[in-house]
């Protein structure tokens, strides 16, 4: 019950992480973009990254060594809606990421680099579907606890 229970606690704590970074970055997605700016962006982005490996492992580990075991998981339709909407959550940071690298490539060349507002709004754009998408993710993880469906 005690793994149960840090497992859990390390995945909400992941999850929470992500969000937080996923709103850093629409933050500081804005036309008035500096240098310094784009530099926090940067760690962001790489942290956001990080924190989405994180959920990814911990709920691994949850599917695994969690007290409801794989079984539970595996025929709960709830569950593979939540994966689903997380590689689409995954595949909607992409643009936003390739482009923050390659803005930050850019900056290295010419410290005074900046986007141009059409690319920030697009970035934007993307990292606010990812978060609105994202909002479906409790409603599955609910649902699939509960054994909806199954």
């Amino acid at each position: 019950m005690l793994v149960d229970a840090l497992l859990a606690f390390f995945h909400f704590a992941a999850i929470f992480l992500l969000i937080t970074l996923m709103a850093a970055e629409a933050v500081v997605l804005r036309p008035d973009l500096t240098p310094a700016t784009l530099k926090r962006l940067s760690f962001y982005d790489l942290f956001y990254f990080i924190s989405a490996i994180a959920v990814l492992v911990t709920g691994l580990l949850r599917l695994f060594y969690g007290a409801k075991g794989m079984g539970f998981y595996i025929h709960n339709p709830w569950f593979h809606a939540k994966m689903t909407i997380f590689v689409l959550i995954a595949l909607c940071s992409l643009p936003p990421t390739f482009a923050i690298a390659r803005w930050r490539k850019q900056a290295r060349t010419l410290p005074e680099f900046l986007p141009t507002p059409a690319e920030i709004k697009i970035a934007r754009r993307w990292v606010m579907i990812q978060a609105h998408v994202l909002i479906l993710l409790p409603l599955c993880a609910v649902m699939m606890a509960r054994g909806i469906g199954i």
